[in-house]
C-alpha cells in the first residue's frame, strides 16, 4: 500500500509519496514509474492540491442500498459527468453558486485510474484500478430535482468547487469494504462501508468502458450512502475513508 500526494511546487506542482508527516518527492506524474527525488518536505508546510490531474470525471448514482431506502435499485450504474473545472482542492472553499438554495455535500469513494481500458470484463477491471481517494460530490438539489431542474445536471453537479478531491491517492486497498464517514461542522452526517455498493468498483469500470475510454488518471465517483443535509456560508465538511485519510474544505 503505498500513498500519493500533489502539492503546490514554484509555479507549478509536485506528487510525492507520504509517509507519516513526511513527503518524499517523487520525479514526473502519479502514473510514471516513480523515482525518488532525493528531496523531502513536512507534510504540515505544503499546499495541498487535487491529487491527480484527470482528463474526464465521471461519476455514479444511486450505488448505496442506504441512500435508495425503499426505492427501486438500478439494473445497471447510472452514470453522469462532472466537468473538470468543477474539481477543487482539499481545504479549497466549496462555493455557493448564485441563486442556488438547496447545495448539499454527498462523501464518497473516487477511484483513480491507471490504465487505458475499453470494454474491460469486470474480472480484469480491478487491475485497472491505480488507488482511490476522498471525494465530495457537491450537488444543487433544486437543480437537480425541484422546480427549477434542469434538463441535465450540468450545474446541479457539475458546478465551479463542487468536485472536492484528495488529500491523498492510497493504492492496494479492498475498495469494495471501506468505512466513509462525513462530518458537517464535526457531527457524523453519513457513516456507512462501500461493502454497501449496489453495484462493485469491478462492475462499474467494466460498465462504464463498454460506451466510453477510461484514461489513466480519470475519475470515477462511486455514490453517496445516507441522506445528504444542506450545506451554508460558514460551514466545514470533511469526508473520511478508512485507510486513505480525510478530506476537509470549508463551504463559503
Amino acid at each position: 500500500m503505498t500513498r500519493y500526494v500533489r502539492f503546490a511546487a514554484g509555479s507549478g506542482s509536485a506528487y510525492g509519496i507520504l509517509e507519516g508527516e513526511t513527503v518524499r518527492q517523487i520525479r514526473g506524474g502519479l502514473l510514471d514509474s516513480p523515482t525518488e527525488a532525493g528531496t523531502t518536505h513536512k507534510l504540515a508546510g505544503l499546499k495541498m492540491l487535487a491529487p491527480c490531474q484527470p482528463g474526464k470525471i465521471v461519476a455514479v448514482g444511486r450505488n448505496y442500498r442506504s441512500h435508495l431506502g425503499n426505492r427501486t435499485h438500478p439494473q445497471h450504474p447510472e452514470i453522469f459527468y462532472k466537468p473538470l473545472s468543477s474539481l477543487q482542492d482539499p481545504g479549497g472553499p466549496i462555493v455557493i453558486p448564485p441563486d442556488a438554495t438547496e447545495v448539499h455535500y454527498e462523501g464518497e469513494l473516487v477511484l483513480v485510474m491507471g490504465q487505458r481500458v475499453k470494454d474491460v470484463s469486470k474480472e480484469n477491471a480491478l487491475a485497472a484500478i491505480f488507488g482511490a481517494t476522498c471525494g465530495n460530490d457537491v450537488t444543487e438539489r433544486n437543480w437537480q430535482y425541484g422546480e427549477g431542474k434542469d434538463v441535465q445536471w450540468w450545474r446541479a453537479k457539475g458546478s465551479d468547487t463542487f468536485a472536492p478531491v484528495g488529500p491523498v491517492v492510497v493504492t492496494g486497498l479492498n475498495y469494495d469494504d471501506l468505512l466513509l464517514q462525513t462530518r458537517l461542522n464535526g457531527e457524523v452526517v453519513q457513516k456507512e462501508r462501500t461493502a454497501d455498493f449496489i453495484f462493485d468498483c469491478a462492475t462499474m469500470v467494466s460498465w462504464i468502458s463498454r460506451w466510453v475510454t477510461l484514461m489513466p488518471g480519470d475519475l470515477v465517483f462511486t455514490g453517496t450512502p445516507g441522506a445528504t443535509r444542506r450545506l451554508a456560508p460558514g460551514d466545514a465538511v470533511e469526508v473520511e475513508i478508512e485507510g486513505i485519510g480525510v478530506l476537509r474544505n470549508p463551504v463559503s
